[in-house]
């Protein structure tokens, strides 16, 4: 099953983890292609979920992520094989840009009328490295214009469920300091959604759409925490009908 929402003309998409091919322990739609999950259920899931979309599978463009605050500027199809290995990819073509996660923050982001839209991959590295700043400035670089981007905050653990060490705590809220939180048990923890949305309104971006899912305590999501061993979720943003 895929959530889909519409915002002054663009289109995001979020996953859960029903609707495909794949068997335990990445049942149903994983769409992440380096969790171990047989390589020929991964393409018919991500297959699968363009169709629902209405996107051309060869319209998505996807990421190696690691963990960092890269950025790249992506302007023609993806070969096959060729994603770029970065958490954060801009475009201002028609492609749909996808984020994979299983308890990260997926970010989108979009400005209809320059025509520009961007994707992040926002775990605790990547929040506290400045993932999010960085995929807003190069979509700025690019014509786009803070008070006219749109941004969607997919599925994600929550601050309640995120347990951390208090020094690591300490470490990622030196630098973001609406990251810090506690558990619902009365740990040490990070809230790495609030983080963002954080960073998104120091940007400038005033128009965020949050999701209430936290993928730690949905059974309908992928959660690396709660399982290892499991698929991802993807959570996509394209512009116009022309892909849809």
């Amino acid at each position: 099953m895929i959530y889909t929402t519409e915002r002054s003309g663009a289109h995001f998409a979020f996953t859960d983890r029903w609707g495909g091919v794949s068997t335990a322990p990445y049942g149903e739609l994983n769409l992440g292609g380096a969790v171990g999950d047989d390589p020929a259920a991964v393409r018919e899931n991500r297959t699968l979920a363009a169709r629902e979309l209405g996107i051309d599978p060869a319209d998505v463009v996807w990421m190696n992520q690691v963990h960092g605050a890269e950025v790249a500027v992506v302007r023609e199809r993806q070969r096959q094989g060729q994603a770029p290995t970065v958490d954060a990819v801009v475009t201002d073509r028609l492609l749909a840009l996808a984020v994979l996660t299983a308890d990260c923050t997926p970010v989108l982001l979009a400005d209809p009328v320059a025509g520009i839209v961007g994707a992040a991959h926002a775990g605790r590295p990547g929040l506290a490295a400045g993932v999010v700043p960085a995929v807003v400035r190069a979509m700025l670089a690019q014509g786009g214009a803070a008070e006219r981007i749109v941004a969607a905050i997919g599925p994600a653990v929550c601050g309640r469920c995120y347990e951390v060490p208090a020094e690591l705590r300490a470490e990622v809220a030196a630098l973001v300091p609406a990251a810090r939180a506690e558990t619902s048990w009365g740990t040490p923890a990070l809230d790495v959604p609030g983080g963002v949305a954080r960073q998104l309104a120091e940007a400038g971006i005033t128009e965020v759409v949050r999701s209430s899912v936290c993928t730690l305590e949905s059974a309908d999501h992928f959660s690396y925490r709660r399982e290892q061993r499991t698929g991802r979720l993807a959570s996509y943003v394209w512009l116009g009908s022309e892909l849809s």
